[in-house]
């Protein structure tokens, strides 16, 4: 007997980095030396203290459920931190806590998008946007914005993608996969251009905030754009700054009607995150901060010698990012020089030939493009480049 799925998976892929990764591992059980540059995760342990608080909240029996929405505890210190980081003023009720960001996001598209809506993506773009509009029964709008423009939309770009069906518009800054990161006077530029049209909520995924190091220092959408506060949504967690991926705690705050639709959402899937995880969060964003500083400075290091290196490789171009932990090159020279018809076919020919993985940039809506994580050591970045190079240079 066959059995089918909804009609609504037709449209919905495998996240495309979880298939990178899933071959890599593949291959490293049949005994490859496979160097995976694919992942969006820290190489870094979770700092100490944090781990000390999570052991303790076991040991004290903090088991049990939660408030759906998360602890009052963890929310008072999700509240200073927005106070004291981006100077914004939200009440407890205007917080939810959920299993990692990416549930943030995926219960903001269920709670704001159904059929008939649009929503905007600028691309390149995080892989699950797209497909989480989708899963809600919008349509995305896919808004380009390749390397010439630093990969950030312009307000002309935005103003022309902008109809009478646009609810949402989704801003990643710094940007996975990028490393671009927008300015305050180009958040506001882009407030300007929304402020005539008070249908549309604007998402910021500000999950990379800390891992930043341009000229200007980091500022979420809401605090760029005052104006539009009351329509903004803004979405962060522990995850990347802290070296907490597997911990999934995220958080959102928000207009409180959206925050409520999200924590019903929450409230018929997956209930409260993690109690321990909650606790552990709570002791990250009460705690030294010093630690993070630290990775930081190590991701630039990182970035500083990866993007050099892959200029120097001849069919290569690649931006220096203000933060993340990404590279994300135009490799269309290098596909022309080697005969290759796509960079899916590059990201092939790497992972058999160089044994290295890296994602193909058309999963991010940038054909043409590749996204090496530098999330690790470098001694490895160094070893993978020199493959790269052997490969592409052949």
């Amino acid at each position: 007997m066959s059995l089918s799925v909804s009609k609504r998976m037709a449209a919905i892929r495998p996240s495309p980095t979880g298939a990178v990764l899933a071959l890599a591992t593949e291959l490293r059980a049949a005994g490859r030396d496979i160097i995976s540059l694919g992942a969006g995760e820290p190489d870094f342990d979770t700092p100490q203290p944090i781990k000390d608080a999570a052991k303790r909240a076991i040991d004290d029996g903090a088991t049990k459920y939660t408030p759906i929405d998360g602890t009052a505890e963890l929310k008072a210190a999700i509240q200073l931190k927005f106070r004291q980081e981006n100077q914004l003023s939200y009440k407890t009720s205007q917080i939810v806590v959920s299993s990692g960001a990416k549930q943030c996001l995926f219960n903001l598209c269920m709670g704001l998008l159904g059929p008939g809506d649009e929503a905007i993506i600028p691309s390149p773009y995080w892989v699950s946007y797209p497909d989480m509009v989708r899963l809600a029964g919008a349509e995305p709008v896919i808004v380009a914005a390749g390397i010439e423009q630093d990969f950030k939309i312009t307000p002309e770009q935005l103003a022309a993608a902008i109809s009478d069906k646009t609810r949402l518009l989704i801003l990643n800054s710094p940007s996975n996969p990028t490393g671009a990161s927008y300015s305050k006077a180009e958040l506001q530029a882009l407030g300007a251009t929304l402020a005539a049209h008070p249908q549309i909520v604007v998402v910021a995924d500000d999950i990379y905030e800390h891992i930043q190091w341009g000229d200007e220092a980091f500022i979420s959408f809401a605090a760029a754009c005052p104006e539009l506060f009351d329509r903004t949504v803004t979405i962060n967690g522990v995850s990347k700054a802290y070296a907490m991926t597997g911990w999934r705690i995220g958080y959102a705050a928000g207009p409180q009607a959206l925050i409520s639709a999200m924590k019903t959402i929450q409230s018929q899937s997956t209930s409260n995150p993690c109690s321990v995880s909650q606790i552990a969060a709570q002791a990250a964003l009460l705690g030294d901060q010093v630690p993070v500083r630290q990775m930081t400075r190590a991701y630039k290091e990182r970035h500083d010698y990866v993007v050099a290196a892959l200029n120097a490789i001849e069919g290569f171009q690649c931006r220096s990012g203000e933060g993340t932990f990404y590279a994300f090159p135009r490799v269309t020279g290098a596909l022309q020089a080697l005969g290759l018809g796509s960079d899916a076919d590059l990201v092939e020919r790497l992972i058999k030939e160089a044994d290295v993985a890296c994602v193909p940039g058309s999963a991010f809506g940038a054909p043409g493009y590749i996204r090496l994580s530098f999330a690790c050591s470098m001694e490895t970045l160094k070893e993978a480049i020199n493959r790269i190079k052997r490969v592409v240079l052949a």
